[in-house]
């Protein structure tokens, strides 16, 4: 029996996935676990493999299409099976026949063909007449020609089925008919919406119509669900990082030549973890349902990565138990992982507080909306150079990097994110804890 393979349900309240690639056609042999096409969700590419050796007897999407958990993605038959072989045989037995539904309109048609005259109910008894009935139905339910099941898939896939032109016997529409002219309808009007908003304008001038799919759209998702969940509130400061620019530069430098690129994200994220240790409810997310705040123990910090399909936030799990060049490593390596879009779906979950650096790309300060669940993100800005007054009361330049913390005000007040603040700044403004010397 041909294998109907389906987009799975891979979890995490993922619905749809977008189809990029396809890697077999109709009639290829693949191999058991072999990759069939890559499914884009909300979280990562992730290759699809085949359930069973066979060969391809259908591919039912196109790269580009949205497809749904639980809509079929190929049918895959035997070796050397074909679409013609693959197909049921028909019974010499009028009972055998109509007992599949799908099969009664052709065979009333064919029956009808041999005796030259239409069957009506009063030539027939038991399944037979039910079948006949069935038979009138459908003619006398509109011009198309179609079994109920062939019906429901067209209102399934939004396709006018009296605009199908049937290939089956005496005009019949298939269920092969449906889906070909539902593929078909779905591309003239992909091609029509992309004519359109490659030039449209409106009053004040030429305008770009931009779909929301893929990555960018799980994002608009989830900031909704986060604003509208969680009462954001932000807390504002700097601290002097003056010290930690120049142990950066000694590290950096040692690191080089053991082909490790050390970045000021591994010391924050170190000097992150000392702060909540400290200030644990800032580590922590919301149980809703049994009105609970859920304290973690745990510390897995999520790191924001600005890619060319959208911002990701892969998890550095277990921070406090690496050292900061593991902590280094890993985040470049997830990086890179996020920018290929090669990340694994764990690399996504897990996490309990994250770190954003719109420093990055010049950014001083931002109102960072928070990765729901947690309790709190943590926005750094660019470290530039500003003129104080020292403790001598002479004026001098000194290294500051600015930073914003968003928080959930469910969980937590405005007193503890100053807190968490001011020890975060103790860390990064003193952070012999924090070298990465002997490790």
């Amino acid at each position: 029996m041909p294998i109907d393979f389906k987009l799975p349900d891979v979890g995490e309240g993922i619905t749809e996935g977008e189809l990029v690639e396809i890697k077999v056609k109709e009639g290829q042999e693949v191999r058991e676990h072999e990759v069939l096409c890559k499914i884009e969700t909300d979280k990562a590419v992730v290759d699809m493999p085949s359930p069973a050796k066979g060969t391809i007897l259908k591919v039912y999407h196109k790269v580009g299409d949205t497809v749904k958990v639980g809509e079929t993605l190929f049918t895959i038959g035997k070796l050397g099976e074909t679409n013609n072989t693959a197909a049921p045989k028909k019974s010499t037995s009028v009972m055998g026949e109509i007992e599949d539904a799908d099969n009664i309109s052709s065979l009333l048609e064919k029956k009808s063909t041999q005796a030259d005259r239409p069957i009506i109910a009063t030539d027939v008894s038991g399944p037979a007449k039910h079948a006949a009935s069935q038979k009138q139905y459908i003619e006398q339910s509109s011009h198309a020609l179609a079994t109920p099941a062939v019906r429901r898939l067209a209102r399934e896939l939004n396709a006018d089925i009296e605009k199908i032109q049937g290939t089956g016997l005496n005009g019949r529409v298939t269920e092969e008919d449906v889906r070909k002219a539902s593929i078909t309808e779905e591309s003239e009007l992909a091609q029509q919406q992309e004519t359109i908003s490659v030039k449209k304008f409106d009053m004040w001038g030429y305008i770009e119509h931009m779909p929301l799919k893929g990555v960018r759209k799980s994002i608009a998702k989830h900031m909704v669900e986060s604003m509208y969940t969680a009462p954001h509130v932000t807390h504002m400061d700097e601290c002097d990082v003056n010290t930690l620019v120049a142990h950066h530069e000694k590290e950096k430098q040692k690191l080089e030549k053991k082909g490790v690129h050390l970045t000021f994200m591994p010391f924050i994220v170190k000097a992150c973890i000392a702060a909540l240790q400290k200030h644990p409810y800032l580590n922590s997310s919301l149980d809703d349902e049994h009105e609970e705040i859920v304290l973690k123990k745990y510390y897995n910090i999520g790191i924001a990565v600005d890619t060319e399909d959208g911002l990701m936030a892969p998890v550095v799990k277990g921070a406090d138990k690496k050292s900061m060049i593991d902590i280094a490593k890993e985040i470049e390596e997830l990086a890179k992982k996020s920018r290929e879009r090669t990340l694994d779906l764990m690399d996504m979950k897990g996490g309990t507080f994250t770190i954003t650096n719109v420093g990055s790309i010049g950014g001083m300060y931002a109102t960072p909306i928070i990765n729901y669940p947690e309790a709190a993100i943590l926005a750094v800005g660019r470290i530039y150079d500003k003129v104080v007054v020292n403790q001598q009361g002479k004026i001098v330049v000194r290294k500051y990097m600015p930073f914003s913390l968003a928080f959930d005000h469910r969980i937590l007040d405005g007193a503890e994110a100053a807190r968490f603040a001011a020890t975060l700044k103790e860390y990064l403004e003193d952070p012999d804890e924090l070298l990465i010397e002997g490790k």
